[in-house]
Order: C-alpha cells, then sequence, then structure tokens
C-alpha cells in the first residue's frame, strides 16, 4: 500500500513550482518573485537546490549572484558566508530564512511556501535577475 502524498505535511505546507532545474546552471542562483516575497533558488555543483530570502540581510546584497560552493553561499557585496541548508551565517551575524526545496520526477525546482502568502499567478523569475 503506498503513502498518501500529504501524509507528514503540515496543514500549512504548500509546494510552488518555481522553475525547471535545468533553467539554473549548477554553481548558480537565481530571484524568483513568489506573491511578492522574493526568493533565490541555488543549483549546487552536486545537485543540490536550496532556497532562500533573496536579499543579504547585511547591506541587501542580490545573494543569486553570490558565490557558492557546495551548501556555502559567499555575498557578492560583503562575502558574508552562509550555509544555505540551515541559513546560519558563517560570517557575519545574519541568518538568512531559508524555504524547503526539492526537484520532483519532472524535474521542476519546488519551494515549500506558507499558503497565506502565495498566490499562484505571481509566480515568475523577478525582471533584470540572473
Amino acid at each position: 500500500m503506498s503513502t498518501p502524498a500529504w501524509e507528514g505535511r503540515q496543514p500549512a505546507d504548500l509546494e510552488v513550482a518555481l522553475a525547471s532545474l535545468s533553467a539554473i546552471p549548477p554553481g548558480e542562483g537565481r530571484t524568483f518573485q513568489v506573491a511578492g516575497e522574493r526568493i533565490a533558488i541555488f543549483h549546487s555543483r552536486g545537485g543540490g537546490v536550496f532556497a532562500t530570502q533573496a536579499e543579504c540581510p547585511h547591506r541587501g546584497g542580490p545573494l543569486a549572484d553570490g558565490l557558492l560552493g557546495g551548501r556555502v553561499l559567499i555575498c557578492p557585496l560583503h562575502a558574508w558566508k552562509f550555509d544555505l541548508e540551515t541559513g546560519d551565517a558563517l560570517a557575519g551575524s545574519c541568518s538568512l530564512k531559508t524555504y524547503a526545496a526539492r526537484v520532483d520526477a519532472a524535474g521542476r525546482i519546488l519551494v515549500r511556501m506558507d499558503p497565506t502568502a502565495v498566490d499562484d499567478a505571481h509566480r515568475e523569475p523577478a525582471v533584470g535577475d540572473s
């Protein structure tokens, strides 16, 4: 007997499909807009997918433009380092908001969001972001 897809999830869980994994080259990040919230998605060279807030909490640097090594991200403005899995600061004093992210069988990146913040009609890449 198979386990229902919803089993183990909290009632507030909602996954939003943002893009195909192939849209983000390994070792890079991209910024997406989801219901007015900017989210940075990273595709590690090892195949991992991570999701965080899009701006550095220190000075608002565009995190998707940072340097990615494994699960460590370096902000492009002031070289603050963050663990993408936990959001913890490795160099600096501010942590990142993180989101659970995964790739489904169709190769789409899914990010778990609070359903009160999501309107599926508003998920699109942010204009001018890499």
